[in-house]
């Protein structure tokens, strides 16, 4: 397991491969990144982003939202998987702002979670990017990149994995480690051909040295 000291310098080195490291998902308000995030549940940043233009010129408010069949919403985010799921969701979520909160995006993750489709990983990524609240929001790139490192353990829940990047690292680099660990996962530690042999975190990573053990024994 990664002390804290190892898991700090972890992210610093993935700030240094990524230092433009952010949120791909292409929004102008709190409510726009809401629906982004919901779409992107099972699928990649890219396709949700060639979707939410059209989407988003079309739907500005939760009202909008409501005031179509959902049948039109499911055709409207057709090429998205679990369009029909995520169709009633956006529908009921979108219910809920208007008879909870006035329409508006509330700031908290409690709130959040208990809107129709939002799960803690949502609710984090919303309160972090949008009101800039501290939060590690674990995804397939941010657990996988986690458990290669040995920051946590091979059986640990997604609960788990958060709450231990949460102990090891300051509270003021949480939302800056999330975005870091997506990139670093999405694009150099990624699932099926990670760049091993060339990661300047190989020495640390328990995972990239037995995979590079095992390219040597097949030589």
């Amino acid at each position: 397991m990664l002390s804290k000291k190892a898991t700090i310098n972890a992210i610093d080195v993935m700030g240094e491969l990524f230092p433009e490291a952010e949120c791909e998902l292409v929004h102008k308000n709190p409510f726009e990144l809401l629906i982004a995030v919901v779409l992107s549940a099972q699928c990649t940043d890219a396709l949700v982003n060639r979707v939410t233009p059209a989407l988003f010129e079309k739907y500005q408010t939760p009202a909008d939202y409501v005031n179509v069949p959902v049948e039109e919403l499911e055709k409207d985010i057709r090429s998205i998987g679990l369009f029909r799921s995520k169709a009633k969701n956006i529908q009921k979520l979108s219910q809920s702002l208007i008879d909870q909160y006035g329409g508006e995006v509330p700031r908290t993750r409690d709130e959040l979670v208990g809107l129709a489709g939002v799960g803690r990983k949502t609710a984090n990524v919303v309160t972090s990017v949008a009101f800039g609240v501290p939060a590690i929001a674990v995804d397939t790139h941010v657990e996988r990149v986690s458990k290669r490192l040995g920051i946590c353990r091979w059986k640990d829940n997604v609960k788990v994995v958060e709450e231990t990047l949460m102990k090891k690292l300051p509270e003021e680099v949480w939302s800056d480690a999330h975005h870091r660990m997506i990139f670093f996962g999405r694009y150099h530690c990624k699932a099926q051909s990670p760049n091993c042999s060339t990661c300047p975190l190989l020495d640390e990573c328990r995972e990239g040295k037995k995979r590079m053990k095992e390219r040597l024994t097949k030589v």
